[in-house]
């Protein structure tokens, strides 16, 4: 039996999985692409500011962040601003950092709501392929196994579905809230590391 006949086999409920399972899957893939390709920008870009601070050429600070995506420029931009007190640089700091965190996170809440509901989903189905099982034997009058095979197959087959897709959901879910956090502490880092640097060459 091949995936489209089983999948055919699983009865309607499996177009909601279906649209589940390329949500979860495109998310993912974005998810991790985004976050590889972020993780290569904020070390470049840190890299070059360091450059700058190390050599007093302030000047050229406005032009590399101008270049730079935004969730990345404006935590590094609040190194470098005028503030009255370390207080306020420190709230202003916190809330760039909230917005590169939001920004890292998201569309991350598909694959925890794919992960919660896709079994219930599947259960909808169980549910299904149970009441045309008592339908078949209505229809037939009487009970037996070759009369409610085929309801029965479509609830496992749902179910099955439902707690896979689940699983996967799940799986991403987690890794990626994982390389998230590994992501953003290893930026906040950085970002402590320049503006000591930049503190220092300003005495």
């Amino acid at each position: 039996m091949n995936l489209v006949e089983l999948f055919k086999q699983g009865g309607f409920i499996m177009y909601p999985l279906l649209v589940f399972s390329i949500a979860l899957w495109t998310v993912a893939i974005q998810k991790i692409w985004f976050l590889m390709n972020f993780k290569k920008e904020a070390r470049y870009f840190y890299d070059e500011a360091l450059k700058i601070v190390k050599t007093k050429r302030f000047n050229e600070m406005e032009w590399l962040y101008k270049n730079c995506p935004e969730i990345i420029s404006r935590p590094h931009a609040a190194i470098f601003e005028d503030v009255s007190s370390k207080d306020e640089w420190d709230a202003r700091m916190q809330r760039r950092l909230a917005e590169t965190s939001l920004g890292l996170k998201k569309n991350l809440w598909v694959l925890g709501t794919i992960g919660s509901s896709a079994p219930f989903v599947g259960l909808f189905g169980t549910v299904a392929g149970i009441m045309g099982s008592f339908k078949a034997i209505g229809v037939a009058g009487k009970s037996g196994f070759a009369v409610v095979a085929g309801s029965i197959s479509e609830a496992l087959i749902a179910t099955a579905a439902g707690i896979l897709v689940a699983v996967i959901a799940v799986i991403f879910y987690n890794y990626l809230q994982v390389k998230i956090a590994e992501v953003l502490t290893e930026f906040k880092n950085g970002l402590g590391d320049l503006a000591e640097q930049f503190n220092s060459q300003k005495k």
